[in-house]
């Protein structure tokens, strides 16, 4: 139990517990007014408290248990990414999308590799790892700009989910894997990231069979009037075993996270209403808190050194380029040049996951911070332009009347 001596002791001050609070609340009520998403108001929160002001300084009690909290944030942030991936979807679908979205994934990693061999990296270890980071997607920004198009039904709103959702989770495992590849040298440390997933399977086949012994336990995870809140419990569980077994196993954290949000989505299906309320737990303090950390410590004086800005800006182009120009390819797959495009904008469209993956590729030493200030800003300007031009490229599919429908459902 936490005594007032021993937080006082952690918190020397109240103005930046205050801020941090202030802003959780009050900034995605700003971001709504001004149709921005939440997570660059929170980036820019935190560079104005952080390295802007200095209410917040790295290395003061007050920064480390921001943190800390911000810690929780990522791993919550994780495991919802795991936990955003439609398996049901992907079933459905037959393998003539899933051959599409990994074909596509694979080119987008061949290009992304000769792209970034233009900004000169300092190591084979920063290229591969900026290849890998770059040829991820964001279902945060592919399914609500699908959505508000009624185009998530339709043969392009497949092919660009199905893509996203292959992009997402193999760059996420590829680079944890890389990262325990670089940290450990080789050798027999790689078991270990076999090893995680063989848990993963065992954990995963006994969920199942208790699920089908037992389905009236298992129903009172998704009761919405639970209060106990055993769906969140038993998430949380998952959660914090895999990252436990992670650590044990000397497996990035992030990686644990993301394969419980995976494993829980596999076996639980028609997940939305627990979603929601984890959704609303996590991105309702914590999430928010990691995305303010990150601006705390930006490193905003790395802009202002010789040619870094413009190689920030440099990596910017070069991510969109290897998702929009590979994207033509889905001409062959019945989508006009225009659709093609749009779903090209759409994947290049970046949010939360990429900060986080760049924030590990600084702490592996594969990355310095005018890369890792790059992939924030690439974050900034995607997460906020993406949407708006694949609205232009692709506009809502509308009936005769004028009002908009989601187009039929095409499985091929």
């Amino acid at each position: 139990m936490i005594d007032s001596l021993t937080l006082a002791s952690v918190l020397k001050s109240a103005p930046p517990i205050i801020l941090i609070g202030i802003g959780a609340f009050t900034l995605p009520l700003i971001a709504g007014r001004l149709k921005l998403p939440a997570v660059v108001l929170e980036l820019i929160f935190g560079l104005i408290i952080g390295p802007i002001l200095l209410i917040v300084e790295a290395g003061t009690p007050d920064a480390e248990f921001i943190a800390v909290l911000a810690e929780l944030g990522l791993l919550l942030l994780m495991f919802l990414a795991g936990f955003e991936i439609d398996f049901e979807r992907l079933e459905k679908q037959g393998t003539g999308p899933l051959v599409t979205g990994a074909t596509l994934f694979g080119i987008f990693l061949v290009a992304a590799w000769f792209g970034f061999g233009l900004l000169d990296p300092e190591s084979n270890n920063e290229r591969i790892f900026l290849t890998l980071l770059m040829s991820a997607a964001s279902l945060g920004i592919v399914i609500p700009a699908l959505r508000s198009t009624g185009r998530t039904g339709s043969r392009q709103g497949q092919l660009t989910i199905v893509t996203a959702i292959i992009a997402e989770f193999g760059s996420a495992t590829a680079i944890v894997f890389f990262g325990v590849l670089v940290a450990s040298g080789g050798g027999l440390k790689l078991l270990s990231v076999p090893a995680l997933f063989a848990i993963m399977a065992a954990v995963l086949f006994i969920i199942r069979r208790a699920a089908w012994w037992f389905p009236e336990r298992f129903e009172r995870l998704f009761a919405q009037d639970d209060p106990d809140e055993l769906g969140i419990r038993a998430s949380l569980a998952l959660l914090f075993v895999f990252v436990g077994i992670s650590l044990a196993l000397g497996v990035e954290a992030i990686l644990g996270a993301f394969l419980a949000g995976a494993v829980f989505a596999y076996v639980f299906r028609n997940i939305e209403e627990l979603e929601t309320r984890l959704s609303g737990f996590s991105y309702g303090f914590f999430i928010p808190v990691f995305f303010i950390n990150v601006g705390i410590g930006f490193p905003l004086s790395e802009l202002g050194e010789p040619g870094v800005l413009t190689r920030a800006f440099a990596l910017i182009g070069i991510a969109v380029a290897v998702k929009v120009l590979p994207s033509l390819v889905l001409v062959v797959r019945g989508l006009s040049v225009t659709e093609s495009l749009g779903s090209g904008v759409l994947l290049a469209g970046q949010l939360s996951v990429i900060i986080a993956l760049a924030e590990f590729g600084v702490e592996l030493g594969v990355l310095d911070e005018g890369l890792e200030a790059g992939a924030i800003l690439l974050v900034g300007v995607t997460a906020v332009l993406s949407p708006v031009v694949f609205r232009w490229l692709s506009p809502p599919i509308e009936t005769a009347e004028g009002s908009r429908q989601p187009a039929s459902r095409d499985t091929s």
